[in-house]
């Protein structure tokens, strides 16, 4: 992790003295609170990157278990990140459904903003944080839908509570109120409940294929190491990134 530069706060000249000095209070206070957060004070873990696997989904899942095993609350979350027709990127964490020989596997509905800016510009980058190890992973490449079966059977193989939520649908619209919100998750629950293989036609289950993947093992001494696997025809090529 960079260190971060000191910055000037640059006063509104036509704001009142007293809610000028407040501000800068805050500032203050807020970069402090920012430089006494201490990372990475425990142990890391070795790595080695010459005896890293040829291709990366073998160290992807050590890794993930690694992180498991030391701690890390939901280790299986990510950040996904996406952009619209327009090149305008947007980011949020959702969950991990799986990593196989296809991909990274996620879900979400179609009609979302992230279901909307995948269907224009079918590509995305993921990563996963992991600092009780220290470790990062990103992951970048080319995304397709599965087809409805698949999907179905994505979003049933997982909890009630999951499905619960999908029901519900109307991802990324606007709500009216916590109450509306409220009577339909209600409604989702109880349906949820009755009919556990209930069909959400919304609900798409999606394929990271990936193009190129890094592992960012993390040094209390700043020398991080980078390993990047790239696809070539044929297999994977590795190379190391300086910190």
């Amino acid at each position: 992790m960079a260190d971060l530069p000191a910055h000037q706060d640059t006063p509104d000249d036509d704001a009142p003295a007293a809610d000028r000095h407040t501000d800068d209070a805050a500032s203050r206070a807020f970069r402090d609170l920012l430089r006494g957060l201490r990372v990475w004070e425990n142990a890391l873990p070795a790595f080695d990157p010459a005896r890293a696997p040829a291709e990366p989904l073998a160290l992807f899942r050590r890794w993930l278990r690694e992180a498991a095993e030391a701690g890390v609350p939901e280790p299986h979350t990510m950040t996904l990140a996406t952009a619209d027709a327009d090149g305008d990127p947007s980011v949020r964490t959702l969950m991990l459904h799986d990593a196989d020989e296809q991909g990274w596997h996620f879900a979400s509905h179609r009609g979302s903003r992230k279901g909307r800016e995948l269907a224009a510009r079918p590509r995305a980058a993921l990563g996963f944080y992991w600092p009780a190890v220290g470790r990062q992973v990103r992951v970048r490449g080319t995304v397709t839908a599965a087809g409805p079966e698949e999907s179905a059977a994505d979003l049933h193989r997982r909890s009630t509570g999951a499905l619960a939520a999908a029901l519900v649908g109307h991802q990324s619209e606007v709500l009216s109120s916590t109450e509306e919100l409220e009577r339909a998750s209600a409604a989702a629950w109880d349906r949820a409940r009755r009919e556990p293989d209930a069909p959400v036609p919304s609900w798409t289950l999606y394929v990271l294929h990936p193009e190129e993947v890094e592992f960012f093992q993390g040094d209390a001494q700043r020398r991080h190491l980078r390993l990047n696997y790239l696809r070539e025809k044929g297999g994977w090529r590795q190379e190391l990134l300086w910190p």
